[in-house]
C-alpha cells in the first residue's frame, strides 16, 4: 500500500523547520510495506530565466563537475550546483526543454528528477527511514513539501518508477491506487501532446495528464476535476505547485487519507498517525477529504 504525505506552511518562520517537521511523517509510513520513498521540496526559487535542475546518478560520487564543464561547453550555460546524496540540483540560465533533451541524447546513465524555479525531487529504492537519513531530511528548509512511500504493484521497483513523478516545471504528483486505462492514455499524450515518459508507472502518466491541462489553460483544480472523468481506476492525488498543493480522491474514496489544518499549516497523510507528532495537531481541524472534491491551498 502506498503512503502519501503532505506539508503546506502558512506560516513563514516555520519554513526552517519545514524538514524536521516532515521526516516523522515520512518515516510513519513505513507500516505500510513501501520499497521506495521520495519528497519533492519547494522552496529556495530562483528568478528570472534561472531554473534549478535536480539530476540522480545511482553512484554516490559521480562526477559531476564534468556535467557542468559539458553544459558550458555543449551549451554554452554557466551553472551551479549542490549535491545532495547522488542528486545534483543545478541552477542555471536555461530553457528547461534543450536540457532535458540535451540530457537524453548525452547522458542517458542521468535521471532527470525534476525542472522549476522551486521545485527539487529526491526519491530512491529503500525504506523511509534510510531515505530520510540518505537526503537529511530533517535539515531541510521550504515553503512546502510532498512526500510519499510506494508500495511497487505495476512496474518494477526503480528510483525513476518511484514517486514523486513530474512532467513539467515546478509541478509534481503522488498517487496511491491504480489507474486501468493508463497504457491508452500514454499512447494519446504521447502522440497528441509529445510528452516524454521514464517509466511504465501509471502514476507518471497522471502527473503527465494534469501537466497537459495546465498548458491547455485549466487551472490545477480543473485539471484534478477533469481526471475523475478521464482516468478509470481509483486514486487519491497529491499535487504540487510552486504556489501550493492540491489534494483529492476519486468518487469511490476507497483509498484512506486525512487532511488537518491549523493557522501555522495544512497537513495530509494517508493515515492520521502521521499527523499526531505535529505541533498543534491536537487542536487542529481534522477531516476526511470528500470523494470526489478537489482540496486546495496557496501561497498566493
Amino acid at each position: 500500500m502506498c503512503g502519501i504525505v503532505a506539508l503546506f506552511l502558512k506560516n513563514k518562520e516555520l519554513e526552517s523547520k519545514i524538514g524536521e517537521m516532515f521526516a516523522p511523517m515520512l518515516v510513519c509510513m513505513t507500516d505500510r510495506g513501501p520499497d521506495s520513498a521520495g519528497l519533492a521540496l519547494y522552496g529556495s526559487e530562483v528568478s528570472g530565466d534561472q531554473i534549478k535542475v535536480t539530476i540522480q546518478h545511482p553512484d554516490d560520487d559521480y562526477n559531476w563537475p564534468a556535467i557542468q564543464a559539458s553544459l558550458k561547453d555543449k551549451l554554452g550555460v554557466d551553472s551551479t550546483f549542490i549535491l545532495n546524496s547522488n542528486h545534483a540540483i543545478f541552477t542555471m540560465s536555461a530553457n528547461d526543454a534543450e536540457v532535458s533533451d540535451w540530457l537524453d541524447v548525452n547522458h542517458p546513465e542521468l535521471t532527470l528528477m525534476s525542472i522549476g524555479q522551486s521545485i527539487e525531487i529526491l526519491k530512491e529504492v529503500g525504506l523511509p527511514e534510510a531515505i530520510v537519513k540518505r537526503f537529511n531530511v530533517s535539515k531541510l528548509t521550504g515553503s512546502h513539501i510532498i512526500g510519499h512511500t510506494r508500495m511497487a504493484t505495476e512496474s518494477a521497483v526503480t528510483t525513476a518508477g518511484s514517486h514523486p513523478f513530474t512532467t513539467g516545471k515546478d509541478i509534481c504528483l503522488v498517487h496511491n491506487g491504480s489507474l486501468s486505462n493508463h497504457n491508452r492514455l500514454r499512447q494519446w499524450l504521447q502522440a497528441n501532446a509529445g510528452i516524454k515518459f521514464q517509466t511504465e508507472n501509471d502514476s507518471e502518466v497522471a502527473a503527465a495528464y494534469l501537466m497537459w491541462k495546465i498548458n491547455e489553460g485549466s487551472t490545477i483544480k480543473e485539471a484534478l476535476e477533469s481526471a475523475v472523468d478521464d482516468l478509470d481506476g481509483f486514486f487519491t492525488f497529491a499535487v504540487g505547485t510552486k504556489d501550493g498543493f492540491a489534494a483529492m480522491r476519486d468518487p469511490i474514496a476507497c483509498k484512506p487519507a486525512v487532511l488537518a489544518e491549523t493557522d501555522d499549516y495544512v497537513a495530509m497523510a494517508s493515515e492520521y498517525q502521521a499527523l499526531s507528532n505535529l505541533p498543534g495537531a491536537a487542536n487542529a481541524n481534522i477531516w476526511e477529504p470528500e470523494p470526489g472534491v478537489v482540496y486546495s491551498w496557496s501561497h498566493n
